[in-house]
Formats: structure tokens, C-alpha cells, sequence
């Protein structure tokens, strides 16, 4: 995998905007449009699926990654469960919810393939921080003085 330099090069960043851009097009429609606090935990659980992805990749640890990725994992299922509600409520038509929910399993794949990198990255001997790499003698604490 080459070098991610911004979140927007991440792959399931990539697709999770697609299906939130494709959630957001579809909340105006019909009914929908009226379920404010469907439509609003929709849109909510949507970004937050990107957001997490793209905090994930701010953090320099490969644990507090993959713990924000999980998040967004998490985020993902409820937006998931919230397109269950809207086929009850019959907000929207069958081909669009099978659509929107094979498009969230997609990003669901791709959450997973990341996860897996992010750990074999954990796992590597050149992620760690070895203690003779660095002594207290390295710091420069000249600023602190008291």
C-alpha cells in the first residue's frame, strides 16, 4: 500500500462520502423529509462515518486509528439499522434501500481491508519506539525551568 498523505486518499473514505452524498440526496424526498429526527440521526450516523475515518488518519498511533475506524465501523451499522426504519416506514422504494445498504457493506469491506493494514502496521518492528532510540538526554526541557 503506498504512503497515505490525507484521509482523502483512503479508499473507504472515499466510498463512505459516495454513500453519504447518496443519503443526502435522498433526504428531501417524500416522507422523509418529514421524519426530522429520522432524517436528522441519518444524517448524523452519515458524517460521522467520514468523520472518524478522516480524526483516524490525524492520529500519529496505529491503535488510535484503528480505534476511530472502529467508531466509524460502529457508525456505519447504525446508519445501516436507521435505512432498516426507513423500509418499515416505506420512505423510501425497496431498489433504494438494497441499493444504499449493498453500498454501505461495500464501505464495510473496505473498513475491514483497513483495519487489517493498520494492524499488520502495529505489528511491525519498525512502528515501534524502542527505548535506546531515545534518552532523557534528547530532550531539551529548557523551556519548563522554574
Amino acid at each position: 500500500m503506498a504512503t497515505i498523505e490525507r484521509f482523502e486518499q483512503i479508499e473507504a473514505w472515499q466510498e463512505a462520502r459516495r454513500l453519504t452524498d447518496a443519503i443526502y440526496a435522498l433526504m428531501s424526498e417524500g416522507k422523509f423529509s418529514r421524519d426530522f429526527g429520522l432524517r436528522d440521526q441519518i444524517r448524523r450516523a452519515a458524517v460521522s462515518l467520514t468523520n472518524n475515518i478522516a480524526e483516524g488518519h490525524g492520529r500519529y498511533h496505529y491503535l488510535d486509528q484503528i480505534r476511530f475506524i472502529l467508531q466509524s465501523r460502529g457508525s456505519l451499522e447504525e446508519l445501516v439499522d436507521d435505512l432498516n426504519v426507513c423500509e418499515d416506514e416505506q420512505y423510501l422504494a425497496d431498489i433504494q434501500i438494497i441499493a444504499l445498504k449493498e453500498q454501505g457493506w461495500r464501505v464495510r469491506q473496505l473498513l475491514d481491508g483497513y483495519i487489517r493494514y493498520l494492524r499488520q502496521q502495529t505489528a511491525s518492528p519498525r512502528s515501534r519506539v524502542k527505548d535506546e532510540e531515545w534518552s532523557s538526554e534528547d530532550a531539551d526541557d529548557s523551556q519548563f525551568s522554574m
